[in-house]
């Protein structure tokens, strides 16, 4: 229980950063905004492409799935950014 916690929070880290670094400008939201939408773009990613048919039967990594979530999660933080009304800059 407590490793899946743990995996869930180094993925949405990861998912997080790398959608922050695919939006233009600078996105003024913190660390932990960061990570909880990370892991709310991964969950939601992943399923989404589960739903449209998606099956990975030779197991290892799935990229598919990844990638999905790091969209999400950009449009998730272009959300958050809008709905809190903190403004991405364009330097």
């Amino acid at each position: 229980m407590i490793g899946t916690i743990i995996g869930a929070i180094i993925a949405g880290l990861v998912i997080g950063a790398l959608a922050r670094l695919v939006l233009p400008g600078k996105q003024n939201i913190s660390v932990l905004v960061t990570i909880v939408l990370g892991i709310l773009g991964s969950l939601i990613g992943s399923w989404i492409v589960y739903q449209i048919g998606y099956n990975n039967d030779n197991g290892g990594f799935k990229i598919i799935p990844f990638i999905a979530g790091i969209v999400v999660a950009a449009v998730l933080i272009v959300i958050y950014g809008n709905v809190s009304g903190r403004r991405t800059s364009t330097r």
